[in-house]
């Protein structure tokens, strides 16, 4: 499960629902649409304007190795060190950073957060080298994962580097925000090492013996955490005060919660096509993701079915004979499925309440509301 986050609202029939598995339901209700997504693109195009130099520059001063693994992680070079076209990824984190400096501070808050902004991003890409170690995913933004490439060591030692860069730029900033916002993000680095903890943890156990909580607590931990540490990073370059960066980092906590379901949809029922990783990759690795674990406390009879697959490691011959497609039936019969949806629908509702509370003007707030829109929304 790795970590990430989500969208502007309480209505989520933005969530993959019953139907072509990876493909949004329709969508109605005030504020949804066309021009959200096409505000949240926008957005997400700015700060990728912004915040890659600040992010190369950072990457390129790096040692000649650890240089090489992070600009190939980051999309800007091949495994041969030749150019590449690059897809550094969405930018959502940096996003909500630069966002949230500009709904509280206009937009010469938001141009002293870049730095900030890439800080985020950074530590998002170390914990996505370390994470697909640890899973052994193949395949990320639709290439080979740096280990597959260059090894298991170097791209943990990689991520390590990305994680001191972060701080680095921080410590440099000359922004009276900067040493407040560099405590607050080494905290959020210790709460996501502890949400893997606890991943891993709940992996070794037998799929009867996790509870929805403890699942829920450490998908907060893992992905909540960063994208609230982001937006409370953009309030402190902001000037805001204690009130509003706790609000701040409540709504994305909450907009975390509900990405994060919704990427534990897709990990199920997304179009491989869209998101680059193998179909039902999350079954085959018997992942507690977030629907599992619905499913699996149902107290349906699907849930036993259930249990007693994702007991079973996995085969490959198996997975050829459709257990893979098996499993992703039972968890949908046993609830699974819609329960991520309502709660993906409750944590968007508790994330506006949170973001009414630090930034009262809706048209202030459009920018957070259409990135966590766009999030809620997202197919791969």
């Amino acid at each position: 499960m790795a970590e990430f986050m989500t969208e502007t609202e309480e209505r989520a029939s933005g969530v993959p629902g019953p139907g072509a598995p990876g493909e949004p339901r329709e969508k109605t209700g005030e504020g949804t649409g066309p021009a959200d997504a096409q505000e949240a693109a926008a957005q997400l195009e700015r700060t990728r304007a912004l915040v890659d130099p600040e992010l190369r520059a950072a990457v390129e001063s790096l040692p000649g190795s650890m240089r090489r693994i992070g600009l190939y992680h980051f999309g800007w070079q091949q495994a041969d060190g030749s150019p590449a076209a690059g897809n550094a990824g969405k930018a959502i984190r940096p996003a909500l950073v630069l966002a949230a400096a500009a709904a509280l501070g206009g937009p010469a808050a938001r141009t002293a957060a870049v730095r900030a902004a890439a800080a985020v991003e950074l530590v998002h890409n170390f914990t996505l080298l370390h994470d697909d170690v640890m899973d052994r995913d193949t395949t990320r933004r639709h290439r080979p994962t740096a280990w597959t490439v260059f090894g298991d060591t170097d791209a943990i030692l990689a991520g390590d580097a990305l994680q001191a860069l972060a701080l680095r730029l921080l410590a440099e900033d000359p922004h009276p925000a900067s040493v407040p916002a560099a405590a607050r993000l080494a905290a959020c680095v210790v709460e996501l090492c502890e949400g893997q903890h606890t991943d891993t943890d709940l992996e070794q156990r037998a799929p009867e013996a996790v509870t929805l909580d403890e699942v829920l607590a450490m998908a907060e931990a893992k992905t909540g955490a960063l994208l609230g540490c982001a937006c409370a990073l953009g309030a402190l370059y902001a000037g805001a005060g204690e009130e509003e960066v706790a609000a701040l980092d409540g709504f994305g906590r909450q907009a975390g919660l509900a990405f994060q379901l919704i990427d534990d949809v897709i990990g199920i029922w997304g179009d491989p096509r869209h998101t680059g990783k193998p179909a039902g990759a999350d079954l085959a690795a018997r992942k507690k993701s977030l629907p599992v674990v619905a499913a699996l406390t149902s107290g349906t009879p699907a849930a036993v079915e259930l249990a007693q697959l994702y007991g079973k490691p996995y085969r490959e011959e198996a997975a050829e004979a459709g257990e893979t497609a098996r499993i992703a039936l039972a968890v949908e019969r046993a609830g699974g499925r819609d329960w991520a949806q309502a709660e993906a629908a409750d944590r968007m509702a508790r994330a506006m309440q949170e973001l009414a509370r630090a930034v009262p003007d809706p048209e202030a707030a459009g920018g957070l509301l259409a990135l966590a829109e766009f999030v809620t929304r997202r197919t791969s």
